[in-house]
């Protein structure tokens, strides 16, 4: 009996299979397995939230809890800073200025027929015009009581001399600021973290507790003045060094400016000398 049901029941599976019932039942079964997996798939990813941490121990923290001491430091700190950037900017430009004139007076003035045409061709002003009128000067000019106990040599000599050293004067203003912050900077931060700290440990002391989050914070931000300092500090090192060293290549061009302008001076007032003494012969 159990065969024969079989038999029937395989026999009503192959009928239906040939009318078409059965492969529409497995595709409906496929596609409801696919949906959820396909909604899964489209359905937008979750967002991914940041949490953002503010730093209770930063610079803005320091300054808000620091009291006169600490801000004094860091204001001094802040305008060495600025003091150093605004030296730098406007010895550069000096500097660059210099260079300028120097390319001018190489072009123009050993082209001229006498030095007062040659100075006159030089840019109002500039360093080298200046040594150039000062020498003229000093020759065209050589009288009086007290000069005459100098000879025209040594008072054209000691003349150009001085406008060099002028130029190289005014070259150097600035730069003993650069020095004095480069070499106290760090100091000064180092004051700063000194006094940040000896106010942490009393707190510290105070209130009886002595764990990490109690010592690092303020500690912390002690070590803040020694860092501004040093941020300081080396940019005005740097910029020191870098300025002589120019300096010095900008001052060999104008001493030797100035050492030409003292012998023209010097062969024509021999020339003229000569031509006097031949007159009164």
């Amino acid at each position: 009996m159990m065969s024969f049901i079989r038999r029937q029941a395989a026999g009503l599976a192959v009928v239906l299979a040939a009318l078409g019932f059965v492969a529409p039942v497995a595709i409906a079964q496929q596609e409801a397995a696919k949906a959820p997996a396909a909604a899964q798939a489209a359905s937008p990813a979750p967002a991914v939230t940041k949490e953002i941490i503010d730093n209770p121990y930063g610079l803005e923290a320091a300054w808000r809890q620091g009291d006169v001491v600490s801000k004094g430091t860091l204001i001094i700190l802040v305008i060495m800073s600025m003091g150093s950037w605004y030296i730098m900017f406007v010895k550069l430009w000096e500097q660059s200025k210099l260079g300028r004139e120097g390319r001018a007076m190489g072009a123009n003035f050993w082209k001229a027929v006498s030095l007062k045409d040659g100075a006159s061709k030089l840019k109002a002003n500039s360093a080298y015009r200046y040594i150039a009128e000062t020498g003229i000067e000093a020759n065209e000019h050589h009288e009086g009581n007290m000069t005459e106990n100098i000879d025209l040599n040594t008072w054209v000599t000691m003349s150009v001399q001085r406008s060099v050293e002028n130029v190289n004067n005014r070259l150097q203003d600035g730069l003993a600021f650069l020095a004095t912050v480069g070499s106290t900077a760090p100091f000064v931060g180092l004051f700063g973290t000194v006094w940040g700290i000896y106010h942490a440990l009393t707190a510290i002391g105070i209130a009886g507790q002595a764990s990490i989050d109690k010592v690092a914070g303020p500690v912390g931000e002690a070590l803040i003045m020694t860092a501004i300092g040093l941020a300081v500090a080396v940019p005005a090192v740097m910029g020191y060094n870098w300025l002589v060293r120019r300096n010095k290549v900008l001052m060999e061009t104008v001493r030797a400016f100035g050492s030409d302008v003292h012998a023209v001076l010097l062969g024509k007032s021999g020339d003229a000398a000569a031509t006097a003494a031949a007159r009164n012969r």
